[in-house]
Formats: C-alpha cells, structure tokens, sequence
C-alpha cells in the first residue's frame, strides 16, 4: 500500500469538496493502493472556542456580502458542475474546528478515521449542524460507533489538545498554507480539490510502477 496523508480542515468546504472527489475516484478504483491518513490544519486557528455566525464572520472577512459571493462562486460552480451536495445556507455556525480534530484523532485510534471524517463533513456541509458544540460531535461519534458518553467525557477535557495543535504546526513548518493538501508516499504533493481525472492518472502511474517492480523482483 501507498500512504496517502491528507491535511485538511472540516470547516473549509473546498476539503468537503476534494473529499467527495476523491472518494468517487476510489469507489471506481477497487485496484488503488492507498492507505488513507488524516491529519489536522485550522484555517482559523484564532477562532472563539464556541464558533461565530458564519454570516457575520464571511462578510467580515470578504468585505460584506457580495464579497462573500465572489468568494464562493468557484466553490458553488464546482460543486454543482460535479453533482456534490453543498447546503451552504444551512451552515449558520462557524466553529473552531479543534475539538472535531480531536475526535478524528481518536477516531483513528479506533481504525474508523475516515468514517469520522465522512460523517463531519456531511455533518456541516449538508446538514447544516455545529461541528463546534461538544455534544453533537459526541452524537456524531456514536453514528459512527464510536463510545458516545466516552467521547464527551473527553471533550470536557483537553486531552489530545497540544498534539493537534503541534500536528497542526508541523504541516505549517513543512509549508502548509492551505488545504486539502494531500501528500502521496511522503514525497509527492497535491494541493486543493483534484478532480477524478486526475486521482486515476495517480493511480494509473502508481499501479504501473508497483507491476513494474514485481515483474523486476520476478526476475530476480
């Protein structure tokens, strides 16, 4: 297997985006040789522990509201064109995204990681549920089979708190500005939301080269 280490933040709708690309190119693709890892990135780091309304937050940040639409045409554009559910008018809430990368983290420790992350991105993106608030990400946990009561115990805590933030900071110092960042075998890297096309040239150029070195192991 391949490891394919992913950097992303379940508050940026453009990883919800590359995420469901990713996965259709997968779903297609029994043969790919991935092994999927998850890593965490705050877009907004500095973001009030219990969110803000998205409204206000965009407008502030894209200088009102028709900033906020030039902003996001690419995204809608994109989403639309590739059929991916995105209900942005549902999401009233930005959260501080570090509690959702904590139960990730333990998602992982679990080998459930990347349904964790299926179920928040759908969780914000379609649904339209604070991604920030302890007690849904403990419900979210459970659908995903996760110790719920556990889950929010934790999040009560700051257990697991300064490894996310030093995971964090270790992308940055490795040059992470933005995400999706997507890292194959630790040496190649791909940065925002690919589309299909080219996650099968990906695999098409890996497959090649693993039955390349088989066949030269073969003769030996």
């Amino acid at each position: 297997m391949i490891r394919l280490d992913i950097i992303s933040d379940i508050a940026c709708p453009w990883c919800h985006v590359g995420k469901a690309l990713l996965d259709r190119a997968l779903e297609a693709r029994p043969d790919h040789p991935f092994a999927i890892e998850w890593h965490p990135f705050q877009l907004n780091p500095d973001m009030p522990r219990e969110g803000m309304d998205r409204r206000a937050y965009l407008e502030a940040k894209f200088g009102g509201r028709d900033g906020v639409l030039r902003a996001y045409a690419p995204l809608v554009e994109t989403a639309g064109r590739e059929g991916i559910a995105l209900e942005l008018d549902r999401v009233k809430r930005m959260p501080n995204t570090l509690d959702a990368h904590r139960v990730i983290h333990w998602a992982g420790l679990e080998g459930r990681q990347t349904p964790m992350v299926s179920a928040l991105f759908r969780a914000m993106w379609r649904e339209g549920r604070d991604v920030g608030d302890a007690g849904t990400l403990a419900a979210i946990a459970g659908e995903v089979g996760l110790d719920r009561a556990m889950v929010r115990r934790l999040l009560d805590t700051e257990a697991d708190s300064d490894e996310i933030r030093a995971r964090d900071a270790h992308a940055r110092a490795r040059g992470v500005s933005g995400v999706p960042t997507f890292i194959i075998a630790n040496r190649h890297v791909l940065q925002g939301a690919q589309p299909v096309a080219v996650w099968d040239r990906v695999i098409d150029e890996i497959n090649a080269r693993i039955a390349q070195m088989d066949g030269s192991d073969d003769d030996t």
